[in-house]
Protein backbone atom coordinates (compact mmCIF):
# COMPACT_ATOMS: atom_id res chain seq x y z
CA UNK A 1 0.00 0.00 0.00
CA UNK A 2 1.65 3.33 -0.77
CA UNK A 3 2.22 5.86 2.09
CA UNK A 4 0.09 9.00 1.70
CA UNK A 5 0.83 11.86 3.45
CA UNK A 6 0.17 15.65 3.64
CA UNK A 7 2.89 18.52 3.45
CA UNK A 8 1.11 21.83 4.88
CA UNK A 9 3.67 25.36 3.81
CA UNK A 10 2.84 29.10 2.97
CA UNK A 11 1.95 29.44 -0.75
CA UNK A 12 4.67 31.45 -2.02
CA UNK A 13 6.85 30.38 -5.10
CA UNK A 14 9.47 29.88 -2.78
CA UNK A 15 7.68 27.78 0.06
CA UNK A 16 6.30 25.44 -2.63
CA UNK A 17 9.44 24.79 -4.20
CA UNK A 18 10.84 24.10 -1.12
CA UNK A 19 7.84 21.13 -0.30
CA UNK A 20 8.81 20.18 -3.81
CA UNK A 21 12.77 19.46 -3.07
CA UNK A 22 11.27 17.77 0.68
CA UNK A 23 8.49 15.58 -1.39
CA UNK A 24 11.50 14.32 -3.54
CA UNK A 25 13.80 13.93 -0.48
CA UNK A 26 10.50 11.32 1.05
CA UNK A 27 10.37 10.09 -2.15
CA UNK A 28 13.37 8.65 -2.94
CA UNK A 29 13.79 7.32 0.62
CA UNK A 30 10.62 5.74 0.26
CA UNK A 31 9.16 5.18 -3.51
CA UNK A 32 6.28 4.43 -2.32
CA UNK A 33 5.44 7.83 -0.32
CA UNK A 34 2.34 9.79 -1.98
CA UNK A 35 2.83 13.30 -1.25
CA UNK A 36 -0.21 16.13 -0.97
CA UNK A 37 0.24 19.63 -0.68
CA UNK A 38 -1.69 21.97 1.74
CA UNK A 39 -0.91 25.68 1.03
CA UNK A 40 -1.97 27.83 4.18
CA UNK A 41 -1.79 31.44 4.12
CA UNK A 42 -0.02 33.07 7.34
CA UNK A 43 -0.15 36.53 9.42
CA UNK A 44 3.23 37.36 7.36
CA UNK A 45 1.82 36.37 3.67
CA UNK A 46 -1.49 38.69 4.50
CA UNK A 47 0.43 41.36 5.75
CA UNK A 48 2.86 42.43 3.18
CA UNK A 49 3.15 46.13 4.82
CA UNK A 50 3.90 45.81 8.34
CA UNK A 51 7.31 45.34 9.37
CA UNK A 52 8.46 42.04 10.58
CA UNK A 53 9.99 43.46 13.88
CA UNK A 54 5.93 44.55 14.42
CA UNK A 55 4.37 41.98 13.93
CA UNK A 56 6.24 39.40 15.78
CA UNK A 57 9.32 38.20 14.19
CA UNK A 58 9.77 34.50 13.36
CA UNK A 59 6.55 33.35 14.03
CA UNK A 60 4.48 35.21 11.30
CA UNK A 61 5.33 32.89 9.06
CA UNK A 62 5.13 29.56 10.63
CA UNK A 63 1.93 29.74 13.29
CA UNK A 64 -1.44 28.83 10.87
CA UNK A 65 1.01 26.37 8.52
CA UNK A 66 1.47 24.58 12.71
CA UNK A 67 -2.19 24.88 12.59
CA UNK A 68 -3.03 22.80 9.91
CA UNK A 69 -1.35 19.68 11.35
CA UNK A 70 -2.97 20.32 14.79
CA UNK A 71 -6.45 20.63 12.90
CA UNK A 72 -5.89 17.54 11.32
CA UNK A 73 -5.71 19.21 7.35
CA UNK A 74 -2.37 18.05 7.13
CA UNK A 75 0.57 15.41 8.58
CA UNK A 76 3.05 17.47 8.76
CA UNK A 77 4.92 20.89 7.54
CA UNK A 78 7.48 22.28 5.96
CA UNK A 79 9.76 25.56 7.10
CA UNK A 80 12.41 27.46 6.30
CA UNK A 81 13.59 26.96 9.71
CA UNK A 82 15.11 30.03 10.27
CA UNK A 83 11.57 31.09 10.98
CA UNK A 84 10.90 28.86 13.67
CA UNK A 85 10.81 30.37 17.00
CA UNK A 86 13.09 27.97 19.11
CA UNK A 87 10.21 27.82 22.02
CA UNK A 88 8.62 24.27 21.21
CA UNK A 89 4.78 23.94 20.19
CA UNK A 90 2.84 21.90 22.64
CA UNK A 91 2.28 18.15 20.52
CA UNK A 92 4.54 19.10 17.63
CA UNK A 93 8.33 18.13 16.92
CA UNK A 94 10.77 19.01 14.20
CA UNK A 95 11.07 15.36 13.10
CA UNK A 96 13.77 16.13 10.25
CA UNK A 97 16.02 18.84 8.88
CA UNK A 98 17.26 18.45 5.08
CA UNK A 99 20.28 18.59 4.17
CA UNK A 100 21.06 22.31 4.30
CA UNK A 101 21.41 24.92 1.40
CA UNK A 102 23.71 27.99 0.96
CA UNK A 103 23.24 29.44 4.37
CA UNK A 104 24.76 32.89 3.52
CA UNK A 105 23.54 36.24 2.58
CA UNK A 106 23.69 37.97 -1.35
CA UNK A 107 23.33 41.56 -2.48
CA UNK A 108 21.86 42.24 -5.13
CA UNK A 109 22.44 45.66 -6.16
CA UNK A 110 21.07 47.66 -8.29
CA UNK A 111 23.04 47.82 -12.12
CA UNK A 112 24.93 44.73 -10.49
CA UNK A 113 26.31 47.10 -7.79
CA UNK A 114 28.24 45.23 -4.97
CA UNK A 115 27.89 46.77 -1.91
CA UNK A 116 30.77 48.30 -1.31
CA UNK A 117 29.89 50.24 -4.58
CA UNK A 118 27.31 51.94 -3.16
CA UNK A 119 27.42 55.58 -2.92
CA UNK A 120 27.38 57.59 0.49
CA UNK A 121 23.19 57.47 1.45
CA UNK A 122 22.10 55.03 -0.55
CA UNK A 123 19.11 52.86 0.03
CA UNK A 124 19.56 49.09 1.34
CA UNK A 125 16.29 46.98 1.83
CA UNK A 126 16.05 44.36 4.41
CA UNK A 127 13.69 43.89 7.43
CA UNK A 128 15.90 41.98 9.36
CA UNK A 129 17.67 43.31 12.43
CA UNK A 130 20.68 41.03 11.83
CA UNK A 131 20.82 42.11 8.01
CA UNK A 132 20.35 46.27 9.41
CA UNK A 133 23.26 45.84 12.09
CA UNK A 134 25.70 44.16 9.88
CA UNK A 135 25.06 46.14 7.35
CA UNK A 136 25.31 49.57 9.43
CA UNK A 137 28.89 48.00 10.70
CA UNK A 138 30.55 47.54 7.00
CA UNK A 139 28.53 50.57 5.62
CA UNK A 140 27.43 53.19 8.66
CA UNK A 141 27.19 55.84 5.55
CA UNK A 142 24.03 54.04 3.94
CA UNK A 143 20.80 54.34 4.57
CA UNK A 144 18.58 51.11 5.69
CA UNK A 145 14.76 51.23 5.23
CA UNK A 146 12.71 48.20 5.87
CA UNK A 147 11.46 45.80 2.47
CA UNK A 148 8.62 43.33 2.47
CA UNK A 149 7.06 41.16 0.02
CA UNK A 150 8.38 37.86 -1.77
CA UNK A 151 11.87 37.51 -3.51
CA UNK A 152 10.39 38.39 -6.99
CA UNK A 153 8.95 41.92 -5.45
CA UNK A 154 11.70 42.56 -3.88
CA UNK A 155 13.61 42.03 -6.99
CA UNK A 156 11.45 44.07 -8.40
CA UNK A 157 11.42 47.34 -6.20
CA UNK A 158 15.24 47.04 -6.23
CA UNK A 159 15.56 46.91 -10.65
CA UNK A 160 12.90 49.85 -10.31
CA UNK A 161 14.87 52.19 -7.83
CA UNK A 162 13.16 52.00 -5.05
CA UNK A 163 15.85 50.77 -3.44
CA UNK A 164 19.92 51.08 -4.54
CA UNK A 165 19.92 47.24 -3.32
CA UNK A 166 18.88 44.45 -0.66
CA UNK A 167 19.82 41.50 1.46
CA UNK A 168 18.14 38.10 0.78
CA UNK A 169 19.17 34.58 1.01
CA UNK A 170 21.34 32.75 -1.23
CA UNK A 171 19.16 29.70 -0.75
CA UNK A 172 15.54 31.21 -1.54
CA UNK A 173 17.24 32.52 -4.73
CA UNK A 174 19.26 29.42 -5.73
CA UNK A 175 15.91 27.20 -4.91
CA UNK A 176 13.88 30.03 -7.52
CA UNK A 177 16.91 29.53 -10.08
CA UNK A 178 17.20 33.05 -9.54
CA UNK A 179 20.94 33.28 -7.68
CA UNK A 180 22.41 34.81 -11.01
CA UNK A 181 20.89 37.64 -10.40
CA UNK A 182 22.76 38.63 -6.80
CA UNK A 183 25.52 41.06 -6.74
CA UNK A 184 27.25 39.79 -4.52
CA UNK A 185 27.42 36.77 -2.08
CA UNK A 186 28.66 37.09 0.89
CA UNK A 187 30.82 35.08 3.23
CA UNK A 188 29.31 33.40 6.39
CA UNK A 189 31.60 33.58 8.91
CA UNK A 190 31.92 37.33 8.06
CA UNK A 191 28.14 38.21 7.62
CA UNK A 192 26.90 35.99 9.53
CA UNK A 193 23.53 34.26 8.27
CA UNK A 194 20.05 33.80 10.66
CA UNK A 195 19.89 30.84 12.93
CA UNK A 196 19.09 28.52 10.85
CA UNK A 197 19.11 30.34 7.08
CA UNK A 198 19.20 27.67 4.32
CA UNK A 199 17.65 24.44 6.20
CA UNK A 200 14.28 22.80 5.37
CA UNK A 201 12.69 21.66 8.43
CA UNK A 202 9.79 19.00 8.61
CA UNK A 203 7.14 19.18 11.92
CA UNK A 204 5.08 16.60 12.65
CA UNK A 205 2.55 15.52 15.43
CA UNK A 206 4.99 14.30 18.53
CA UNK A 207 2.39 11.95 18.86
CA UNK A 208 2.05 10.34 15.34
CA UNK A 209 4.72 7.57 15.58
CA UNK A 210 3.92 6.73 11.75
CA UNK A 211 4.67 9.97 10.11
CA UNK A 212 7.64 11.13 12.48
CA UNK A 213 9.63 7.71 11.66
CA UNK A 214 9.07 8.49 7.48
CA UNK A 215 10.52 12.00 8.42
CA UNK A 216 13.26 10.99 10.55
CA UNK A 217 14.35 8.84 7.97
CA UNK A 218 15.70 11.60 5.52
CA UNK A 219 17.15 13.48 8.73
CA UNK A 220 20.20 15.16 7.60
CA UNK A 221 22.77 14.45 11.19
CA UNK A 222 25.71 17.48 10.15
CA UNK A 223 22.44 19.81 9.40
CA UNK A 224 20.33 19.00 12.51
CA UNK A 225 24.08 19.71 14.37
CA UNK A 226 25.04 23.01 13.10
CA UNK A 227 21.47 24.16 13.20
CA UNK A 228 21.17 22.76 16.95
CA UNK A 229 24.25 24.74 17.80
CA UNK A 230 22.82 27.86 16.00
CA UNK A 231 19.40 28.24 17.59
CA UNK A 232 21.10 27.59 20.71
CA UNK A 233 22.68 30.69 20.73
CA UNK A 234 19.75 32.36 20.19
CA UNK A 235 17.33 30.01 23.08
CA UNK A 236 19.97 31.62 24.97
CA UNK A 237 19.12 35.12 24.75
CA UNK A 238 15.22 34.45 25.40
CA UNK A 239 11.84 35.10 23.71
CA UNK A 240 11.84 38.51 24.83
CA UNK A 241 15.52 39.72 23.46
CA UNK A 242 14.84 42.06 20.59
CA UNK A 243 18.32 42.17 19.78
CA UNK A 244 19.96 41.04 15.89
CA UNK A 245 21.12 37.67 16.52
CA UNK A 246 23.51 35.63 13.81
CA UNK A 247 25.14 32.33 13.71
CA UNK A 248 26.85 30.06 11.79
CA UNK A 249 27.99 26.77 12.60
CA UNK A 250 29.73 24.00 10.44
CA UNK A 251 31.03 20.49 11.43
CA UNK A 252 34.46 19.51 10.65
CA UNK A 253 34.92 15.94 11.15
CA UNK A 254 33.93 15.46 14.65
CA UNK A 255 34.64 19.71 15.74
CA UNK A 256 31.85 21.22 15.34
CA UNK A 257 32.83 25.87 15.37
CA UNK A 258 29.98 27.79 15.80
CA UNK A 259 30.38 31.84 15.46
CA UNK A 260 28.16 33.50 16.23
CA UNK A 261 26.80 37.59 17.14
CA UNK A 262 24.17 39.73 18.78
CA UNK A 263 23.68 43.68 18.25
CA UNK A 264 21.11 46.20 18.31
CA UNK A 265 20.17 47.46 14.82
CA UNK A 266 20.26 51.19 16.22
CA UNK A 267 22.55 53.36 14.88
CA UNK A 268 26.38 53.50 16.20
CA UNK A 269 25.76 49.97 18.27
CA UNK A 270 28.42 47.72 16.69
CA UNK A 271 27.47 43.84 16.73
CA UNK A 272 29.13 41.58 19.49
CA UNK A 273 31.26 38.72 17.97
CA UNK A 274 32.12 34.97 19.54
CA UNK A 275 33.31 31.69 19.14
CA UNK A 276 32.78 28.13 20.55
CA UNK A 277 33.82 24.85 19.15
CA UNK A 278 32.88 21.26 20.66
CA UNK A 279 31.42 18.07 19.80
CA UNK A 280 28.09 17.91 17.55
CA UNK A 281 26.47 15.68 20.31
CA UNK A 282 26.53 18.76 22.64
CA UNK A 283 25.50 20.99 20.09
CA UNK A 284 23.00 22.62 21.55
CA UNK A 285 24.85 23.05 24.71
CA UNK A 286 27.42 24.46 22.84
CA UNK A 287 25.53 27.41 21.25
CA UNK A 288 23.65 28.14 24.63
CA UNK A 289 27.13 28.65 26.10
CA UNK A 290 28.21 30.59 23.45
CA UNK A 291 24.72 33.03 23.73
CA UNK A 292 25.17 33.42 27.20
CA UNK A 293 28.87 35.27 26.80
CA UNK A 294 27.70 36.88 24.04
CA UNK A 295 24.68 38.21 26.30
CA UNK A 296 27.58 38.99 29.12
CA UNK A 297 29.73 41.02 25.85
CA UNK A 298 26.73 43.14 24.97
CA UNK A 299 25.47 43.56 28.71
CA UNK A 300 29.33 45.08 29.81
CA UNK A 301 29.73 46.97 26.33
CA UNK A 302 25.87 48.36 26.23
CA UNK A 303 23.93 47.90 29.51
CA UNK A 304 21.37 45.02 29.98
CA UNK A 305 19.37 43.51 26.97
CA UNK A 306 15.72 44.24 27.09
Amino acid sequence: MPTRIRLATRGSALALAQTEMAAAVLRAADPTVEVDVVEVSTQGDQDQTTSLRVLGGQGVFVGAVRQAILDGRAEAAVHSLKDVPTTPTEGLAIAAMLERGDPRDVFVGRDGRRLAELPEGALVGTSASRRIALVRALRPDLRVADIRGNVDTRIVKVNAGDYDGAILAAAGLTRLGRLSEASQLFEAEAFLPSPGQGVIALECRADDEATAALLRAVDDMPTRAAAEAERGVLAALGTGCNLAVGAYARLDGDLLSVRAMIGGDVEGTEPVFGEATGKPSGAAAIGRGLGDRLKEGYKSKYGPIS
